[in-house]
């Protein structure tokens, strides 16, 4: 899938907010939370995120879906992580 169709996906889904995300190779992000639903298309790298006691890894073309205002931290894989996310 290509940015610009997951773009239009989420747009009618009703995301209107859209932000590339770039993260340095090996970082963490300590358990934080958003006050927005993010829905992401991982470009390059890799991701995992902890929620609710449970990890998840997402790699290049997979997406990962984030409720508003739930807990998560985030690690970032060897090459990094970029990603398309959709808020709202």
């Amino acid at each position: 899938m290509t940015e610009q169709e997951f773009a239009a996906r989420l747009r009618e889904q009703g995301f209107e907010q859209f932000v590339v995300v770039e993260r340095e190779p090996g970082g963490v992000l300590d358990l934080h939370r958003h006050p927005f639903e993010a829905k992401a298309l991982v470009l390059h790298g890799s991701i995992e995120i902890d929620c609710a006691g449970e990890t998840r890894s997402y790699a290049a073309g997979e997406v990962f879906h984030l409720a508003r205002e739930v807990e998560h931290a985030e690690r970032y894989g060897p090459q990094g992580v970029r990603y398309l996310v959709g808020r709202r």
